[in-house]
């Protein structure tokens, strides 16, 4: 049964709205973990420094041998969480695409995991990140095809035009037996199609 789905995006593709739909679709309680934390509780010097992450005007992001050594520590650390049992959604951004995904396959090996690519145009993620105004512009575009390069999934899903709800029921008819998409129904949402 899958224990861990990946969600590989670029900035303001919409892995955490897909996320948090998830949580509201599959059965069980699934925790959400994502990069965007990890950043933050780093210590502000490693927000600027070669050696942790920078974040360059234009949008580009670069990443040091401090970031990687803390980055892969965290991964050991979500991996726990799964192994002693939690369902966990990790919301990811694959800075070094192929690299970045053997990276996570070191740190869940023997787990059951489903690798989702969550694609988006670049322009309709740019228009996202002018939007929600807590990015540096040029992130979401520098990104979108980037973070794919070399990447193999399970499933894939384009949030284009698709809403964040029907992404996550696509690929909640991906995670296993017994995950079942929730079957309720507010008057807000639309009938389950799975």
């Amino acid at each position: 049964m899958t224990r861990v789905i990946v969600l590989n995006g670029g900035s303001s593709s919409g892995k955490s709205g897909i996320a948090r739909c998830l949580q509201a679709v599959l059965p069980d309680p699934w925790l959400t973990v994502g990069v965007d934390v990890l950043v933050e509780a780093m210590p502000a010097a490693m927000r600027a420094s070669d050696a942790g992450i920078e974040f360059a005007a234009d949008g580009g992001v670069s990443v040091g041998p401090r970031f990687r050594t803390l980055q892969f520590a965290w991964m050991i650390g979500v991996a726990a969480m799964a192994r002693a049992g939690a369902r966990v959604i990790i919301d990811d951004v694959f800075l070094g695409g192929a690299s970045s995904q053997r990276d996570w396959h070191e740190a869940l090996d023997g787990l059951d995991v489903l690798w989702v690519g969550v694609r988006c145009e670049p322009e309709v993620a740019v228009g996202r990140e002018l939007a929600r105004g807590d990015r540096i512009g040029g992130m979401a575009a520098s990104q979108a095809e980037l973070v794919h390069e070399g990447v193999r999934y399970d499933v894939e899903v384009d949030t284009t035009r698709t809403e964040a709800l029907e992404c996550a029921r696509t690929i909640a008819a991906r995670v296993g037996p017994g995950s079942a998409v929730r079957q309720e129904r507010n008057a807000d949402s639309p009938e389950p199609t799975s």
